[in-house]
């Protein structure tokens, strides 16, 4: 998955012939996940049409303050559109866009979003070569960078001229990679190694039966998604669920049993930073199994139970340098018990779960939960959905990092 999945792009389009290339930078946008809104100079319609870049976008093309048409029009919020986005990209960035953007001539509304945005901005400069390479050019781009801005260079290549040499806007593709890279290298938990369990285990009885639970494992595969799309690298161990999850970040190692669960873990934990036990893992097996299905025969039927290795005990007692996260779901006496759990496991916070609260537990979308750390400081949240509250446990860890 794209680290572009779920962002919000907002594309200024300026009045260079390489703005007929955004139809298709539109469409790479969209394929990776985003959502766009495009923002055109007046003169970049003589290059590709509003109708284009809407239809490709799936959103209305902005290009005026006000609707000149109709004078009961709404006039469209530079404001609001430059909060509005996660990132904004201008390509192509013409020599006269990015004097204005120097200057801070708002005489468009391109320009005027520009000066409203706080979220990252990059330039794809397009022109001629000379032009390119003019003084006023090269001072324009090192004035842009210091302001915080990020330049996609351009490229060598035949130009509108004729000519053939640096100047011509990058390739969409190429764009799309240079912005991946560079947000990527700019997430919080870049270079960070997470293991996260996550579902049930099941405990055979004999070839087709087994003990196991209802968890369906969302807590887990939300917490790996969350803590991929920040940058980690996640090994996520699960137990038997039909989730799946798409992030080149995540590798997914599936077991069956608590004792392969275990093993997964201890394969792993040296190596990572952080790890997160929100597998619902069975406290017990049966102690033999049987090699063929046992038929059904007396009234009454035992089956003798041992202990599984407690998984994240013993990772606790194997803690370095990891920060270990544990879950707790209680129905009695909750805090106390969470307490002793932390003591115990060498934990370093736990999420804890009540049964008696709704909305919480097996197979619900949503969950409530309290956060206790080490220092047994006590953080209730109010009911959120599963991803809101991976998304609270990886601020968590992004705290713990300073990061």
């Amino acid at each position: 998955m794209s680290v572009l999945s779920g962002k919000k792009i907002l594309l200024g389009v300026t009045g260079g012939i390489a703005a007929y290339k955004t139809a298709s930078l539109v469409r790479l946008f969209i394929k990776a996940g985003a959502q766009v809104q495009v923002i055109m100079t007046p003169a970049s319609k003589d290059f590709v049409t509003p109708l284009t870049l809407s239809t490709l976008s799936k959103n209305p093309v902005h290009s005026s303050f006000y609707n000149e048409e109709d004078e009961n029009a709404v006039w469209n919020n530079h404001v609001e559109l430059a909060l509005w986005a996660d990132v904004f990209i201008i390509a192509p960035a013409t020599a006269n866009t990015l004097s204005k953007m120097v200057s801070g001539s708002a005489d468009n509304l391109l320009i005027a979003t520009y000066l409203s945005a706080k979220c990252p901005v990059y330039f794809a400069p397009a022109m001629d070569l000379d032009m390119y390479r003019h003084p006023s050019t090269i001072k324009a781009f090192s004035a842009l960078k210091g302001y915080g801005n990020t330049m996609i260079p351009a490229e060598i290549g035949e130009l509108a001229s004729g000519l053939s040499g640096e100047g011509r806007m990058a390739e969409p593709e190429n764009i799309i990679a240079f912005l991946e890279k560079d947000i990527e290298s700019r997430l919080p938990l870049r270079g960070k190694k997470i293991l996260i369990t996550a579902g049930p285990t099941y405990e055979a009885i004999d070839p087709v039966r087994f003990i196991g639970n209802h968890s369906s494992g969302k807590m887990g595969y939300d917490i790996a998604l969350a803590a991929a799309n920040e940058g980690a690298e996640v090994i996520l161990v699960s137990g038997p669920t039909h989730l799946q999850v798409k992030h080149d970040s995540v590798k997914v190692v599936r077991v069956t049993s608590a004792q392969e669960m275990y093993n997964a873990c201890h394969d792993y934990f040296e190596a990572v930073d952080v790890a997160v036990s929100a597998a619902a893992i069975a406290d017990y097996r049966p102690k033999t199994v049987a090699t063929q299905k046992i038929k059904k025969s007396d009234a009454n039927f035992t089956i003798a139970l041992e202990k599984t290795k407690d998984i994240l005990l013993s990772l606790g007692e194997k803690k370095t340098k990891q920060f270990l996260i544990g879950f707790a779901l209680e129905t009695e006496n909750e805090i106390v018990h969470a307490k002793l759990k932390i003591q115990k496991k060498n934990l370093d916070l736990i999420v804890l779960n009540s049964l008696n609260d709704e909305g919480a537990g097996f197979g619900k979308p949503t969950n409530k939960v309290t956060f206790i750390d080490k220092n047994f400081a006590i953080e209730p949240l109010e009911l959120k959905t599963k991803e809101e509250v991976a998304i609270d446990i990886i601020t968590k860890i992004k705290n713990h990092y300073n990061v």
